[in-house]
């Protein structure tokens, strides 16, 4: 058989994954390029050799996706495989007959090719949209497991937007870890709070890599899961977050479906300000398509450290940056703060902004006057810093994971907005946990 042309398009993460799971050491494919998207001025680097493997001695080319159809016929591609994810059905099929239009096939790799075992028992946390509360409900898992006397390890989905040779396997334990690693806002959101409960997370590029390292020190490893992303490892238990903020999403989304349709645990998250009908809806699209899911109602109330610097006041909130971006929220924790702590005013900082700040409102303009965290990078660190000090407001309302006044260094008055899952009712997730044995 003629060995196939292979195309990856993909936003720095599930893409790496599938090349280095099915591709790598496959003579039957020729991995050409990757294309990128989703993430700021990830393209134009060259997925490294040290990490192609010997079938590519020079790496391989990472392009703009916006280049795709002259790419398949420049590189004569035979095959595109689809390997990002928190996109609508709808986008994803104009994406395969775009591709199908140019010649090639389109492809989306399965569970059985992209899922690694393990030694050890893996629970794996996903989501079927962006935003939807997978991180608390992941530290709470971590939390239970922990109480009970358990080694736990967690592993996140990849976020490599530096040196991918460096990033090949990350290992964050402490504060230190994360300039060590020259952390992205993006990923020290992420990585932040498991280390400040004293927890070990792994991030990177070669999952099997950072599976062989995580297996070292575990005895339960957890999956943490980004976007809607499927697992990478092979779960003995999943629980999947579904947002009745978001209903309908969660059978529109890919691959938000199939992370729903794998799920042993859904969890409806934020029932307590989610409209009743909405949560009846979501209901009953899991029970269509997972009858045998038990289902655990769950909210994530909000704790503010000052909230005086809310009530009365003129107030510029930061949200989450992906979440607000492709994750397509309308508001996060930030205006939750702002409205149940009796802000005088929003601010909309779209006068103020700046450069890539600036960019993002073009791009997205559905964000409004929120102004998300976006941090991908040195440059964009520092527009955001100057976004929210030219802002005219009285405080800032930081409604990320992490406390940006670490981070930035921010010319007025600012409060975090912390948040942490809380399940109502009777099944509860340590009760999930001792029913499978895990404690």
């Amino acid at each position: 058989m003629a060995q196939k042309n292979i195309l990856i398009m993909g936003a720095a993460g599930r893409d790496f994954h599938n090349f280095n799971l099915y591709y790598r050491n496959n003579k039957d494919y020729n991995v050409v390029a990757f294309t990128a998207t989703q993430i700021p001025n990830i393209e134009g680097r060259i997925y490294p050799p040290e990490l192609a493997g010997a079938l590519y001695p020079s790496g391989i080319k990472i392009y703009d996706e916006a280049e795709l159809v002259e790419l398949i016929n420049k590189l004569k591609v035979d095959e595109v495989v689809f390997s990002y994810s928190d996109v609508t059905f709808n986008y994803v099929m104009t994406k395969g007959s775009i591709v199908n239009a140019a010649g090639a096939s389109f492809t989306m790799l399965g569970t059985n090719g992209t899922m690694l075992s393990s030694s050890k028992p893996v629970i794996a946390v996903i989501a079927v949209r962006t935003g939807a509360g997978k991180s608390q409900t992941s530290r709470k898992v971590v939390q239970i497991l922990r109480q009970f006397g358990k080694k736990v390890v967690s592993v996140r989905h990849p976020m490599p937007y530096g040196d991918l040779v460096k990033q090949k396997v990350q290992r964050f334990g402490s504060l230190e870890d994360l300039k060590l690693h020259n952390c992205t806002i993006e990923e020290i959101e992420e990585y932040e709070p498991h280390i400040a409960m004293g927890s070990v997370i792994y991030s990177g590029v070669d999952y099997e890599a950072i599976l062989k390292e995580a297996e070292k020190e575990a005895d339960v490893i957890i999956w943490d899961g980004g976007n809607n992303d499927i697992p990478f490892f092979k779960p003995n238990l999943v629980f999947t977050v579904v947002d009745p903020h978001r209903p309908g999403h969660e059978m529109s989304y890919y691959p938000g479906n199939t992370s729903l349709r794998l799920a042993d645990v859904a969890v409806i998250n934020k029932i307590v300000s989610a409209n009743p009908d909405s949560i009846r809806t979501v209901r009953r699209n899991i029970i269509s398509v997972n009858p045998n899911a038990q289902i655990i109602e769950a909210a994530s109330p909000i704790f503010v450290d000052n909230p005086e610097l809310i009530k009365g006041k003129r107030v510029l909130v930061v949200e989450d940056g992906p979440t607000l971006t492709h994750g397509e929220m309308e508001y996060g924790a930030g205006m939750v703060a702002a409205w149940d702590y009796g802000a005088k005013e929003i601010i909309d900082p779209r006068p103020f902004t700046v450069n890539s700040i600036s960019n993002t409102y073009r791009k997205y303009p559905g964000i409004g006057k929120l102004l998300p965290a976006m941090g991908y990078g040195d440059e964009q660190i520092k527009d955001l810093e100057e976004t929210i000090n030219r802002t005219d407001c009285d405080s800032v309302v930081i409604g990320t994971p992490i406390d940006l006044g670490r981070i930035l260094k921010i010319n007025k008055p600012s409060t975090r907005v912390r948040y942490e899952l809380q399940e109502i009712g009777s099944l509860t997730i340590e009760k999930i946990l001792r029913e499978r044995k895990f404690i």
